[in-house]
């Protein structure tokens, strides 16, 4: 299989382009440093213009052995073919004024400054597919978040560092501390989350596995009860351009979808506005858009969508 696959379709009044990458060979922000890049070189050679360059240089710990033995002897013990269940797809738009309400509810419950407009979105989407799902109230659940490690190291990793550098930081609690208390609280914990992991954190974890290598398997690292906030908002997704204007529209793939799975991507018309990419069971997912809580939150998007 190959590790980027890139297929361009021409349709009767528009261009799709469709391009996959191994996550083994980078990570989102690598993904997207390429298709901007690519873009860049497109338009340099129209006019003339620079383009930035991928770090391709490989960065290890300086207490890590770059090279790794995985303790396995055949493949069946580390491939793992996940077949998901039947799943419903819907993106929700949220323009920039609701993400701002949003995040002055959810500073003002906690008494704070410091919650982003991010992770109060995501303090709404983990209480609400929680509620969708009628889960226990000792259950416990949890809201993870993909990662940039680059900002998080020391000194700073570049943006443009050609790798994989994302980790997963993850706000555990019950269902009843979840719902009986306020968008303020759940938020809190999800800062406290991302505030604390740090360097420190990071060369930790990567140590660790240095010592007990394993391969990730979604099938086994995310429960019923979990969400898992993918990719980000802050990627330049429309600002590729090749000769045929602003995209239209930015969509994923059916890899890497599970029940809870939720892909956020910029608003189409920029200004901090973001879509989710939501994937639930088909009767959660209608239970989700039975909430007024959340659909309030909801804007109003492309009619084409």
């Amino acid at each position: 299989m190959p590790l980027l696959p890139i297929q361009v379709t021409e349709l009767v009044d528009a261009v799709f382009i469709g391009c996959s990458m191994n996550h083994t060979l980078g990570d989102g922000t690598s993904y997207w440093n390429f298709f901007n890049t690519w873009s860049q070189i497109f338009q340099s050679q129209a006019q003339g213009h620079e383009y930035n360059v991928p770090i391709l240089n490989r960065w290890f710990p300086s207490d890590c052995d770059p090279s790794v033995n995985l303790p396995f002897k055949h493949h069946d013990e580390f491939i793992c073919n996940y077949e998901a269940p039947f799943l419903r797809e819907r993106v929700f738009h949220f323009s920039a004024e609701s993400i701002a309400k949003l995040k002055a509810k959810a500073n003002s419950e906690s008494n704070t400054t410091k919650i982003s407009s991010f992770q109060s979105l995501s303090a709404l989407v983990w209480r609400s597919i929680t509620l969708a799902r009628s889960v226990p109230y000792e259950q416990k659940t949890s809201c993870k978040m993909a990662i940039n490690n680059r900002s998080r190291m020391e000194p700073p990793m570049p943006e443009e560092y050609f790798g994989n550098l994302v980790q997963v930081v993850s706000a555990e609690t019950t269902t009843r501390e979840l719902l009986e208390n306020d968008l303020g609280w759940a938020a809190w914990l999800l800062h406290v989350a991302v505030t604390n992991h740090n360097d420190k954190v990071v060369l930790q974890s990567l140590q660790g596995w240095s010592q007990s290598p394993f391969i990730p398997q979604i099938g086994r690292l995310f429960d019923p009860y979990s969400v898992l906030m993918g990719s980000s908002p802050r990627f330049n997704k429309y600002g590729c351009e090749f000769g045929m204007g602003k995209a239209v529209a930015i969509r994923s793939g059916y890899a890497n979808k599970f029940d809870g799975k939720v892909t956020s991507y910029p608003g189409r018309e920029g200004g901090g506005s973001i879509d989710l990419e939501v994937c639930l069971l088909p009767h959660i997912m209608r239970a989700l858009e039975s909430d007024k809580e959340f659909m309030n939150a909801v804007s109003v998007s492309n009619p084409l969508f």
